[in-house]
């Protein structure tokens, strides 16, 4: 019988870049939540790993052989002698170099899958192990739960996050995490933040803590990356504008390392009728009304 998994469209709320470490990888801080749109993945249990992909973002995977469900399976059946694998199936719906960790929520489901299949723990350290070294943003997806993600992230603390409306807007174009990275043009040991900016740290909200309470402190972020993201490529600037333009917008912020933007709203009847004013006005975007959890 196939098991099926979502991948869910990780967004980060906030985004601070504490340094670059002495080995070229960078230190982060992010509160990162989890949309409803997201990719679909199937598992058929079979002899061998495979892949098929389908789906309106198909064409955008590029080569089945780097796809990070295919390198994460194979890890693991590399690490765990007998893994039971099989055929996978991917419904890509969310677009690739986004800043939404679309590749990586579809290797976290791989995981997840093979887990089940296997009848192991999702947190088991193996299956952990290979979520980090196949790539920083797959830990956080593997869990696909409200946190906070440090060092290179793969530390993470749960958060109680309530639902929050959202709008998620791609204006279909590429962009490379290092290419942004590169932009912001640190060097390997170089620090961004110091003691002052540690102490100024975000308190995040209590468990059972309000939308609105949570809005106020989100209100309080930012995203590190949005700035270099914008000089690598400057259509994200008119996605932004056009999301803080938009009645009801409580906070407008780029995911990740973009192309991805996001506004919050108050209610999801408002977050339906921004979307639907923007697809009007952009065909060309990938826009979704969606919640955060």
């Amino acid at each position: 019988m196939a098991l099926a998994d979502t991948a869910r469209a990780k967004v980060n709320l906030t985004l601070r870049v504490l340094g670059r470490r002495p080995d070229g990888y960078h230190e982060l801080e992010s509160m990162v939540a989890f949309a409803a749109v997201a990719d679909r993945l199937t598992l058929s249990p079979g002899a061998s790993t495979e892949l098929t992909v389908t789906g309106p973002r198909a064409a955008d995977c590029g080569a089945l052989a780097d796809n990070l469900v295919l390198r994460a399976a194979r890890a693991l059946g590399e690490k765990i002698e007998g893994l039971r694998t099989g055929a996978f199936t991917l419904e890509k719906v969310l677009p690739a170099a986004a800043g939404i960790g679309g590749g990586s929520a579809d290797a976290a489901a791989a995981l997840r899958l093979l887990a089940v299949h296997n009848d192991l723990a999702c947190d088991d350290p193996r299956v952990l192990a290979v979520a980090r070294a196949t790539g920083a943003d797959i830990p956080v997806c593997v869990a696909s739960h409200a946190c906070v993600m440090t060092g290179v992230g793969d530390n993470l603390t749960p958060l109680a996050l309530p639902p929050l409306p959202c709008v998620l807007v791609n204006p279909r174009v590429a962009v490379a995490t290092k290419d942004v990275f590169a932009a912001l043009g640190l060097r390997p040991g170089e620090l961004r933040a110091g003691v002052g900016d540690v102490l100024e740290a975000i308190v995040w909200p209590r468990p059972g803590a309000s939308a609105e309470e949570w809005l106020d402190v989100l209100a309080g972020g930012v995203n590190d990356l949005e700035a270099p993201a914008i000089r690598v490529q400057p259509a994200i600037a008119g996605v932004l504008a056009e999301l803080r333009a938009m009645r009801g917008a409580r906070l407008v912020r780029m995911s990740g390392s973009g192309a991805t933007c996001f506004a919050l709203f108050e209610s999801e009847d408002e977050a339906s009728a921004a979307a639907a004013r923007l697809r009007a006005g952009h065909p060309g975007w990938w826009i979704e009304a969606s919640v955060l959890s």
